[in-house]
């Protein structure tokens, strides 16, 4: 069994894949692209914002956007301690410093009611995560980075595709930043991400700033950095696409298969009443999570952990002796499953049996 089956879904859609990698192969624009344009245009309609910009990478996004907003030595974001590297990667790039605030227990997500506690002068921005594809709480961030008038930057990295309160992941703020990594809800076939905000001068500068900072050719009016999204990836982007709604439906229907098969036998997770969640991974909660781990495997049921460490634990990104028990907690204990938008039902019921098997002989 796979813990993501890329195969079964590209070939699904392997004709118009090939046919939309060979028009690139034939037009020979490979940076910048006509497939590129037309993708940002589809993701910013879909998204239901202004503006689109293709990235190299979701890290890429990310950095973009906080260089849009002048982020640099001597400022602090405040963001989550429980997400991948790249969260906090982009901030110490830029010279600026992480501040952490603990998750909510349910969702995972940044726990608004912390963050106006760690606001301060140098304060430039809040970026929240909206972990696991599930939007974190925006309608409370949001006000509280109006009252400070602060920027908000949703690091959508696994939630593109899904909603809030009715609107989009990646229109919820100031700026929204999605990966098209692989294995996203969402993934082409190499690295890839995008920048959405309807705020049109910001839109402008993170176009310059994945372009080297260029206006025109060798015209280059800032400092950028090559962030291009190239013509390939758009193309395949472009298909995937077409796809994407019943995709989300799809991950939807495996995620209640899972939640009937486990919720008695496990924590599943969370999704809040004004939420659809982009199911980038379906994570449970389990003690002795590594006994479980083993089990599993032994039976042929992969797993995987995101992520046994807190950004705040790890040698790069730690900035104080802080401890978030929190996220903590949570790092020792979430274990993803299989899970993927084509998985069959009989797949679902036998990773389901195997855990309520091995987890009958480990204390949960």
């Amino acid at each position: 069994m796979k813990f993501i089956d890329l195969q079964k879904q590209y070939q699904r859609q392997k004709p118009e894949i090939d046919a939309a990698i060979q028009a690139v192969l034939d037009h020979g624009q490979y940076i910048m692209g006509p497939e590129v344009a037309t993708l940002e245009d589809k993701l910013a309609e879909f998204v239901g914002v202004k503006h689109c910009i293709g990235a190299s990478s979701g890290t890429t996004a990310l950095q973009i956007a906080l260089m849009a907003l002048d982020v640099g030595p001597g400022d602090e974001v405040i963001t989550t301690p429980f997400s991948f590297f790249a969260t906090a990667e982009v901030i110490l790039l830029l010279g600026a410093k992480p501040v952490y605030v603990d998750i909510d227990p349910k969702t995972y997500n940044i726990d608004p009611d912390l963050i106006e506690a760690v606001i301060t002068p140098k304060t430039k921005a809040i970026m929240p995560v909206s972990l696991y594809g599930q939007p974190a709480n925006f309608a409370a961030i949001n006000a509280i980075a109006a009252s400070h008038d602060l920027p908000v930057v949703e690091d959508a990295a696994q939630s593109l595709g899904a909603t809030y309160q009715g609107r989009a992941s990646c229109g919820l703020s100031t700026i929204g930043c999605a990966s098209f990594f692989p294995s996203k809800p969402l993934g082409c076939y190499g690295d890839g991400g995008a920048c959405f905000t309807d705020d049109s001068e910001l839109a402008e500068k993170m176009r310059l700033i994945a372009n080297h900072g260029q206006q025109a050719r060798y015209h280059h009016t800032m400092v950028g950095i090559n962030g291009r999204l190239d013509s390939i990836q758009a193309a395949v982007l472009l298909v995937k696409l077409k796809a994407f709604p019943d995709e989300i439906a799809s991950r939807q229907e495996v995620a209640a298969m899972y939640q009937q098969y486990l919720s008695a036998h496990v924590q599943t997770p969370f999704v809040a009443d004004d939420c659809m969640s982009a199911y980038a991974q379906y994570t449970i909660e389990v003690d002795d999570r590594e006994s479980a781990r083993a089990a599993l495997a032994e039976q042929g049921v992969p797993t995987a952990v995101h992520y046994p460490k807190g950004l705040h634990q790890q040698p790069a990104s730690a900035v104080s002796d802080q401890t978030f028990p929190i996220a903590e907690a949570a790092s020792q204990r979430v274990m993803s499953l299989p899970f993927y938008p084509y998985m069959s039902a009989s797949d679902v019921r036998l990773v389901a049996e195997n855990i309520a098997a091995v987890l009958s002989k480990v204390a949960v």
